[in-house]
């Protein structure tokens, strides 16, 4: 994880030397230049030093929560992030909630009972829900509930828990619809897999009810599950940049998308980089936890 985000943040310190024109032009965006001006970015981002020196600088800043100045906004990027971090968070959580609600119970029923009603009804949806991209299930969305049917509101964030819970249904929703998918894809296979084993016919044999074979089952087909529960997690942060431009809400997801157009370098630098720190750290969280529900996984590792 740590090599991992080393060279992230080389690649994301280059965003500022990969863009055409003068480093220092770049950072004073579309304010007025003048000798003083460039001598004094010049200064504060140490530009006449040397690219890893500079690199190094830059990481001390960013360890201590210092990504720089926005240069759209002149407010320091750390607080132009923090502004709009509850709201993407709220929705990632609200999202999980509804994905994980509805996918891991209809596939553990749909395992347990396969080409049941259940089962064929769910093979249906996730792979509507795996094959259509997030932008078209939102318009979707929008258009009938928000739209035509009036139940819901177009977009913003909405004041206050209960306004706030009712502006965040639909974006939260549509970022479930293909979480939801896979894992339920995932949860399927993984317990038609344990069902097959000689364990689970033994248990039956021996006159043990279906919530305690079917508990037997969840205990082992978990571990898959939690693996892919990474990906999709990470997948789902992601696809929060175009739901939120869909649904004109303030959080992360337009603050890069701001940047992005205004070309705002120091923002588009720390949002990249914070990214990745949170792919690499679900993806540790992810390989933790697989090590903390396998036993022979964790005997192994003990013993050497």
């Amino acid at each position: 994880m740590i090599a991992l985000l080393v060279v992230m943040s080389l690649v994301v310190f280059s965003l500022l030397y990969a863009e055409p024109g003068s480093v220092a032009r770049n950072l004073l965006g579309t304010r007025p230049v003048s000798p003083q001006a460039v001598a004094e970015i010049t200064a504060a981002y140490h530009l006449n030093d040397s690219f890893l020196t500079q690199y190094w600088i830059w990481v001390t800043n960013a360890l201590h929560g210092n990504f720089g100045t926005s240069i759209q906004s002149g407010s320091p990027v750390s607080q132009e992030i923090a502004s709009r971090l509850g709201l993407t968070l709220e929705i990632i959580v609200f999202a999980l909630i509804i994905g994980l609600a509805v996918a891991v119970p209809a596939g553990v029923i749909s395992g347990m009972r396969r080409s049941g009603v259940v089962d064929r009804a769910s093979a249906v949806g996730s792979i509507v829900t795996l094959s259509a991209p997030p932008f078209a299930l939102g318009l979707l969305l929008l258009y009938v509930l928000a739209n035509d049917l009036s139940w819901f509101p177009i977009y913003g964030g909405g004041a206050g828990f209960g306004d706030r819970l009712y502006h965040l249904v639909l974006p939260a929703f549509t970022l479930a619809l293909g979480f939801a998918g896979f894992v339920l894809k995932i949860t399927r296979a993984a317990v038609i897999q344990e069902t097959e084993q000689d364990y689970v016919m033994f248990a039956r044999s021996r006159g043990l009810s279906e919530w305690r074979v079917t508990r037997l089952v969840l205990r082992n087909a978990c571990i898959p599950v939690v693996t892919s529960f990474g990906l999709a997690l990470a997948a789902l942060v992601g696809s929060t940049v175009i739901v939120e431009q869909m649904f004109s809400l303030p959080g992360l997801g337009s603050l890069l998308e701001e940047a992005v157009t205004f070309k705002d370098v120091p923002v588009v630098q720390a949002l990249t980089l914070l990214t990745a720190a949170a792919i690499a750290a679900i993806a540790l969280l992810v390989d933790l936890a697989y090590l903390a529900l396998d036993p022979q996984l964790r005997k192994a590792v003990t013993t050497r």
